[in-house]
């Protein structure tokens, strides 16, 4: 992820792959470092599948957590 400050303004979504090609669902607009702390309190299951987007990139949650 090339943007990593913590004021960074990102895009936290869950994207879930069940269905017809799955679906995006928002969870929070704004700093990285608010957006990291949201996804550390979701559960196990929810972590698998949350990205955050900056205006050039996209992580999995994951990734960048190491987890």
């Amino acid at each position: 992820m090339r943007t990593t400050f913590d004021q960074a303004s990102v895009r936290l979504y869950f994207l879930d792959d069940g269905g017809e090609g799955g679906s995006a669902s928002t969870l929070f607009y704004g700093p990285l470092g608010e957006a990291l702390e949201i996804a550390a309190q979701q559960p196990e299951e929810v972590q698998a599948g949350l990205y955050l987007a900056t205006e050039n990139d996209v992580v999995a949650f994951l990734d960048l957590t190491g987890g």
